[in-house]
């Protein structure tokens, strides 16, 4: 599947789904219509039961420079509604994102800029080469990262976020890794090599223990450590080991074979 003139690309291989932004010649730049399709396509993910993780990549030199400069041009001579209206697209579609059920793991090369680090800060794994360079620019054009700042405050942590979201510095790729943003810097020729590892890993485990395993994380984080939250968290694991994965998954272990799934 090929969306909005190729500036997307959608691609199903076997248990894998890759979305690629195509737009080299705009440095990856998104605008509504970009937005629009990945929004569409997340959401087609999700609920694709053969899926097991999404890799998120673009072609050229730069992952994304964040918004393209004629949305933007379009966007200020909007109203609050209108701007209202395409602010909330952006949401939705990171939302999307975020709360993909699969395994979502981002490829980052050279810029990452803008609305392209809210990107990556949705992904559960980030690898980047070690030219790639991220920067949270916003504020430079009078603006604010009001839409990406849930997952970017996520990732790096506020105190992180005070700095970059107000200086708009420039930040390597290994700096990003010290805050959480990027999970491994490798060189550029071996990114691909990289994320196949870590999707083959993520194939040897249980598909539904794998799914369970990042809803727990979302339910889990800020809760309070009280009665409800043990209760919740031991009837999951009671749940999962009575399972036929679990059964599965156990009986492979003590017999030293390979799980069937």
């Amino acid at each position: 599947m090929e969306t909005d003139k190729n500036k997307v690309i959608f691609e199903i291989s076997g248990n894998i789904a890759y979305v690629t932004l195509n737009n080299p010649d705009r440095h990856n730049a998104f605008d509504d219509g970009i937005i629009a399709d990945l929004t569409g396509i997340f959401n087609d993910i999700a609920v694709n039961p053969d899926i097991r993780a999404m890799v998120l990549a673009s072609n050229g030199k730069n992952f994304s420079a964040g918004a393209d400069l004629n949305w933007m041009r379009r966007m200020a001579g909007y109203s609050y509604q209108e701007n209202l209206r395409d602010a909330n697209a952006l949401a939705v579609m990171l939302k999307a994102l975020n709360f993909l059920p699969q395994l979502t793991i981002a490829k980052v090369q050279g810029a990452a800029f803008g609305g392209a680090v809210g990107l990556a800060s949705c992904c559960d794994i980030v690898l980047a080469d070690k030219q790639a360079r991220f920067c949270l620019s916003e504020v430079k054009l009078g603006l604010i990262p009001a839409t990406i700042s849930p997952y970017v405050i996520n990732a790096i942590g506020a105190k992180a976020c005070r700095r970059y979201f107000q200086t708009a510095e420039r930040f390597s790729a290994y700096k990003a890794m010290q805050l959480g943003l990027v999970n491994e810097v490798v060189e550029l020729d071996l990114l691909d090599d990289t994320c196949d590892n870590l999707l083959e890993k993520m194939m040897n485990n249980g598909p539904e223990a794998v799914k369970q395993a990042k809803q727990l994380i979302f339910d889990v984080t800020g809760k309070e450590m009280d009665g409800h939250l043990l209760r919740e968290t031991s009837e999951r694991i009671a749940a999962i080991r009575v399972s036929e994965q679990g059964q599965e998954g156990l009986s492979a272990f003590f017999e030293q074979r390979a799980a069937n799934w």
